[in-house]
């Protein structure tokens, strides 16, 4: 009598491929996905497309509302918007990107440190972080920025360092949860160094909620960034900002609104999309889903 084989659960489906999946079914995170990737294309294939110059100005084509020749208009000395939102597409998304990875570059060691260890070591880095987080994270960087002096790249720094202390307290926390797991113990007890441990068994298992962290926190980081240009600390005319396009916007919103819709609109899709993406990364590469 020949025997059948009952198809059950594939064992060779990895945490991965689960994740994966689960990013695939969550509408809201392909939403989140799709904006974002298309911002990132406009941001990098903008010295590519075929648009005028973003500094290039018209002094006969002032402050024109939309149409064929300027598909969003034209702002007060002449300056095509479109090609100058997408070139502000570098700023605002490079300004996200670069501020997070400061953030994450400079928080996560110490979480980690902090975490593992504990003790005097653990008190020291925690009351630190607790003082800064009592700060209110946009008045930091102006704080920091007006600090540095205006500039896209202070701008960055000054938003990557506001945005550390969340890094080292999401950190901490994390690694208090692992290093007591019996795969750290047992490295531990055949003798494996601090480091080695926190690098190959902590790290790599503390990571998924700092990715999902970093993803939300680039959307605030933009919010930031645009706040920063609208004051004058970031971005520098002419170089295009939409943040900056906003704050030019702000004296013609009568005369001419789309001036202000566009950036505006703009700013509100990529955040959107970035905390879109961020849910539906907390989602697929949490464990108790799986």
């Amino acid at each position: 009598m020949s025997v059948v084989a009952v198809p059950g659960p594939n064992p060779a489906l990895r945490p991965q491929s689960r994740a994966w999946k689960k990013m695939r079914a969550n509408k809201g995170a392909l939403v989140g996905g799709v904006i974002v990737l298309f911002f990132v294309t406009l941001a990098v294939l903008a010295p590519f497309l075929p648009i005028p110059d973003p500094a290039g100005t018209n002094w006969g084509a002032i402050r024109k509302p939309p149409s064929g020749l300027a598909w969003l208009g034209t702002d007060e000395i002449g300056r095509d918007i479109l090609s100058r939102m997408i070139w502000g597409a570098q700023a605002s998304l490079m300004a996200g990107v670069v501020s997070v990875l400061i953030a994450v570059v400079v928080g996560v060691p110490f979480g980690l440190v902090a975490g593992y260890f504990g003790g005097w070591t653990d008190s020291l880095i925690s009351r630190v972080t607790d003082a800064l987080l009592a700060m209110p994270f946009l008045i930091m960087a102006i704080a920091l920025a007006a600090f540095l002096g205006p500039s896209l790249t202070n701008a960055m720094i000054a938003i990557g360092l506001s945005a550390v202390p969340i890094f080292i307290r999401l950190t901490r926390g994390q690694v208090l949860a692992v290093k007591t797991e019996d795969y750290v113990e047992g490295a531990r007890a055949i003798g494996l160094g601090h480091i080695r441990i926190m690098a190959r068994y902590i790290l790599p298992n503390v990571f998924p909620p700092i990715l999902v962290q970093a993803t939300l926190t680039i959307a605030t980081a933009i919010i930031a960034e645009a706040s920063l240009s609208f004051l004058g600390l970031g971005q520098q005319p002419p170089a295009p900002s939409w943040g900056s396009m906003l704050n030019t916007a702000k004296n013609f919103l009568s005369q001419a609104p789309w001036m202000a819709v566009w950036p505006g609109a703009a700013i509100f899709l990529v955040v959107i999309g970035f905390n879109l993406l961020g849910d539906g990364l907390r989602d697929a590469l949490d464990p108790r889903e799986h």
